[in-house]
This record gives C-alpha cells, sequence and structure tokens, in this order.
C-alpha cells in the first residue's frame, strides 16, 4: 500500500505511527502542500478534498481522511475495541479531535511551523489559544482518571489526539500546564513500535 502525506502533519504522523506499531509494510509518497502538490491533478484523482493523508491500496481503491484510515487499518487489531460502547468512545474521542482540538492546536502551529507566523496570521494565532486550551483541558480531565483515553488500553482514540497534542507547544501551548497529558504522552512514547515523528521526518518508510 502507499501513504501519501506529510511527515511534519500530525494528521499524517497518526497513520505512519500505526503503521509503525503494527509493523506494516508501505511506500511513502511524499506530499508538500506549500508547492500545491494537492491541488494537481494527480492528487486530486486520490482524493478530491485535496487533502492529507491519502491512502492507497494495493488494489487501486483509495482511503481518505486520518481518523477513516487508522479505524481501517486497526480494524480486527487490538488498538480497536469490538465492544459497541468502547468503539463508541473511540469515535467520541476522535469527532472531538477533528471539531474540538485541531482546528485550533494544528492551527496555530501551522502558522507558526509552516508559515513562519507572518504578521497577517498573528491575530489569528492568538485566537486560537483558547480554544485548544480548552481541549487540553477536556484531555486532562479525563487522563487524571484513567492512563489512556478511554480507559486502561491504548487505542487509535490516542494516537488521534497524540498527532498533535505532542506537538502542541510548536502551537504556542504549554503543556508544563497538563501534568496528566505529559505522563500519556510519556506512556506513548514507551510503548512497543513508537517511532518519533522527528524520526519518521528523516525517514517515513
Amino acid at each position: 500500500m502507499q501513504i501519501y502525506g506529510d511527515a511534519r502533519s500530525g494528521n499524517c504522523y497518526k497513520i505512519l505511527l500505526l503503521a509503525a506499531m503494527l509493523k506494516l509494510d508501505y511506500q511513502w509518497q511524499p506530499v508538500d502542500i506549500l508547492a500545491g502538490d494537492t491541488k494537481q491533478d494527480t492528487f486530486l484523482a486520490l482524493n478530491p478534498n485535496g487533502k492529507i493523508p491519502v491512502l492507497v491500496l494495493d488494489d487501486g481503491r483509495c482511503l481518505a481522511e486520518s481518523n477513516a484510515i487508522l479505524h481501517y487499518l486497526a480494524a480486527g487489531r487490538a488498538y480497536l475495541p469490538t465492544d459497541a460502547y468502547q468503539l463508541a468512545k473511540v469515535l467520541e474521542w476522535q469527532f472531538f479531535e477533528q471539531y474540538s482540538h485541531e482546528p485550533y492546536i494544528a492551527v496555530a502551529r501551522f502558522i507558526a511551523k509552516y508559515l513562519g507566523m507572518p504578521k497577517s496570521r498573528q491575530v489569528e494565532f492568538q485566537q486560537k489559544q483558547a480554544g485548544g486550551h480548552k481541549a487540553l483541558k477536556v484531555m486532562e480531565q479525563q487522563l487524571e482518571k484513567t492512563p489512556y483515553l478511554i480507559g486502561d488500553k491504548f487505542t487509535i482514540a490516542d494516537i488521534s489526539l497524540y498527532g498533535y497534542t505532542h506537538v502542541a507547544p510548536e502551537g504556542g501551548f504549554d503543556l508544563s500546564r497538563y501534568p496528566a497529558i505529559r505522563d500519556w504522552l510519556g506512556r506513548i512514547k514507551n510503548l512497543p513500535g513508537y517511532v518519533a515523528m522527528e524520526t519518521l521526518q528523516n525517514s517515513p518508510i
């Protein structure tokens, strides 16, 4: 299979991290979003929405949206519960990530890390801070109770939130205010198969 993406992207890192933990074989296809790669016809043929990551299966079928890809790759494996309620809790956290976490933390990081904090986006950067801290507080409250987001077991819900939370300081978010989150980050780093984003940036394959 092929994974199209940018190794600096939290959404793409989610997929690469799960692939590493599951020891999956894949071909990495780098995509430069700032150079307009996602607007090219060849990429739009894979994902008409023009966003990364994209998974292309051996038979040519394509799958977009990071959390959907996580579900596909984790199906039938330990990181995705089969119990209906536990599975719904995974989805609950993934919807939270996309609607209440990523729009603030990921966008603030994009403005600072990808764009270099242009003056035209500084107000927007500051406006993202309150929403990002609100999301972090929600995570902190849960992680004060359980080692992982839906209980004692690591799931793809944790991968979904780990993607941008562990690099939240690059978006201006001080994680020293969230000891339970920092402990959770440490637990994930110690899991079998874990690979750091920095390592994948140098060699995603």
